[in-house]
């Protein structure tokens, strides 16, 4: 009888919390290249904001493919575990026209967010705090999947959150609006397409009875889904790209050649966008999509926090108020159906 092979590395629970730690760790670092990138190439009214958006996807798609020419791909490691085999997957042209939306809400996603991003990096985090708002409308009004009245209770007190770090006094101490209109329009196209990029991307994996689709078993596992995920979202940038900037894209060719700050940030922003992403949907596997949302608006403290250091931009009060009533209207949203239904075991 054959020796049983055992498992090396950490407990898959132990995994779990370290790959919720790198994808943190992993956004911080791609908030200060995407910002270093787009500095570098002249700022956000340079006109290269959509060519670099869709330049990091090609970097994140060159990376898929040189993980399918070694089958084996690393993220693992994040998660004090041995690397796994990662082959060029044998999925069928129906699993391609299936994952199709997920890249399209993937580059979408993207975009929306080196635009919102690139128009003021905190106040961006800040609307896009607001995920879990679009998160529960998309998956009511869509996906058809109801939340509970407690949840959908909480949902104001974020919204409110946001619109009160939008307001600035005036001279007179009046409150008056005054925000980024790039970070607000973009980040809310941002927490869209990502809400419907969640729900998609769970489809994927988990079928009606809530087993691993057969799609997904034919993809070999996560790391596959997201590099297939992010060749598509790069391939549905190009014809954007050159749409919207193609006039200029000599010019950021000649830029990039000589321009090392931009060269070093833009493949790093490209690849730290991939490793965290990767994470992010790795515990998907194991999560909702509203619970990713949920962790993706807390994780948006610390992004804001070492964002905050890193550009020397201070919050204004009225941001930092916002920010916390936002957060913590997050996080109660997270919380409430459990804390009511340990308050009615209590009556009992």
């Amino acid at each position: 009888m054959a020796a049983e092979k055992k498992k090396v590395g950490a407990p898959d629970s132990v995994a779990l919390l370290l790959f919720f730690v790198f994808w943190y760790a992993g956004n911080m670092k791609y908030n200060e290249y995407n910002t270093g990138a787009l500095t570098a190439a002249g700022g956000k009214n340079a006109g290269y904001t959509m060519t670099i958006s869709t330049l990091q996807l090609g970097v994140c798609a060159v990376y898929a493919l040189l993980l399918w020419i070694i089958r084996l791909n690393p993220i693992s490691l994040f998660g004090l575990q041995m690397p796994g085999a990662q082959p060029v997957p044998g999925i069928t042209t129906s699993d391609l026209i299936k994952t199709i939306p997920v890249g399209f809400c993937s580059a979408a996603a993207h975009s929306s967010s080196v635009f919102a991003l690139g128009g003021d990096p905190l106040f961006g985090q800040i609307v896009k705090a607001g995920e879990p708002v679009m998160a529960a409308l998309v998956g009511y009004t869509v996906y058809g999947k109801a939340e509970s009245f407690a949840k959908y209770m909480c949902l104001p007190i974020i919204v409110g959150g946001v619109a009160f770090a939008s307001l600035k006094k005036n001279a007179e101490g009046a409150y008056g609006l005054k925000f980024d209109q790039t970070a607000l329009v973009f980040g809310m196209l941002a927490n869209g397409f990502a809400a419907i990029k969640g729900q998609e991307n769970a489809k994927i994996m988990k079928g009606p009875d809530g087993k691993p689709s057969e799609t997904y078993m034919r993809y070999g596992g996560v790391g596959n889904q997201f590099a297939v995920t992010e060749i598509l979202a790069f391939l549905v940038s190009l014809p954007v790209m050159f749409y919207t900037e193609g006039d200029k894209f000599a010019s950021f060719v000649e830029l990039l050649k000589t321009n090392q700050a931009l060269q070093f940030n833009l493949v790093m922003s490209g690849l730290s966008f991939y490793l965290y992403n990767e994470l992010a949907t790795m515990t998907i596997k194991k999560t909702s999509a509203v619970t990713s949302s949920v962790a993706n608006t807390a994780k948006r403290v610390i992004v804001m926090v070492y964002m905050a250091a890193v550009t020397g931009k201070v919050l204004t009060d009225e941001q930092k108020i916002g920010a916390a009533v936002a957060i913590c209207g997050v996080l109660l949203y997270s919380l409430i159906d459990d804390l009511l239904k340990g308050g009615k075991s209590k009556t009992k």
